[in-house]
């Protein structure tokens, strides 16, 4: 087993296809076929499963492009450690979360790490935390900001954000002229919900269940500007992260209150792979998003 070999199963896994790893490494198909025939006959275990015109990976296969994934990154900061001095960070930093961390925490948090590593490329994957954690097991993405909690003794998690979460109506809904709203005064109301399974949607089911209420959900999903439309356009109401429409609360867009007697948080936290030492970029991402928390409007004043 060689570098190269690791290299041409990470991209096979990034791309999907024999084909496009080909055309990614700029080498033919058949030279991409015999380097993983010449890898399975050396581990006596297959590789790839066939779907279709796609490939599948095997467990095994799955295995070697984690391992690739440590030896690569170990590869990288080894040689940017003896050439480059300046300390700044080069190669492609992938990050994954869902749609209210994609759209309200990484603009600022890649704007700064933009500033502090000007070489380094970003990719950004929005997904479920699910799907994150699959994709950062499988090495095709280096760390998630996910909602907690992720018990997983391969994984690291390292609690980052407590958002706080809001009810939402128009300013014109009658719950909107109230001085405050008891868990009874939802009974009755038509929501717009984050879609089932989520972390947030936890939250928020625990809270009703603790109330023994069955809430009215008229629509759920992942997307949390979805759910900020339908409430506008008045089909429901809904309970969001505040940092999700501290703007326009503050333009009297929407109206927001906590329930009474009751304070709603969902803990967000990065998670990346365990290994046996923090590689270095995980370590400036963590160092840069330190350095942009204070901006994040996580939870209402007053």
């Amino acid at each position: 087993m060689d570098l190269r070999q690791l290299q041409i199963l990470q991209t096979i896994a990034e791309t999907g296809s024999f084909t496009a790893c080909g055309r990614q490494l700029h080498v033919s198909q058949s030279a991409i076929s015999r380097q993983i025939l010449l890898l399975e006959e050396e581990l006596g275990e297959p590789l790839f499963l066939r779907v279709g015109r796609r490939v599948r990976m095997t467990p095994a296969a799955e295995s070697l492009v984690q391992l690739g994934q440590r030896v690569f990154q170990d590869v990288r900061e080894t040689v940017g450690k003896i050439t480059d001095r300046t300390g700044e960070l080069r190669g492609t930093l992938r990050l994954s979360g869902g749609m209210t961390v994609c759209l309200y925490v990484f603009p600022p948090l890649l704007k700064h790490l933009r500033r502090v590593h000007p070489h380094l490329e970003m990719r950004l994957t929005v997904a479920t935390a699910g799907r994150s954690v699959e994709e950062i097991r499988a090495g095709r993405i280096d760390a998630g900001l996910l909602t907690l909690p992720i018990e997983e003794s391969d994984l690291v998690s390292v609690p980052a954000l407590r958002e706080e979460l809001l009810l939402m109506t128009t300013p014109t809904h009658p719950l909107a002229r109230r001085k405050k709203v008891t868990p009874q005064d939802l009974a009755e109301e038509p929501f717009v919900m984050f879609e089932p399974g989520s972390g947030t949607r936890r939250v928020i089911d625990h809270f009703f269940a603790s109330q023994n209420i069955s809430p009215i959900v008229v629509m759920d999903t992942e997307n949390v500007e979805i759910i900020k439309a339908m409430v506008k356009t008045g089909l429901g109401i809904g309970i969001v992260p505040y940092q999700a429409i501290a703007r326009e609360v503050q333009a009297r867009q929407f109206f927001c209150t906590r329930v009474d007697g009751h304070e709603l948080f969902r803990e967000t936290g990065w998670v990346y792979a365990r290994a046996n030492r923090t590689p270095r970029m995980i370590g400036e991402l963590l160092k840069s998003f330190d350095e942009v928390r204070g901006r994040l409007k996580l939870a209402r004043h007053s």
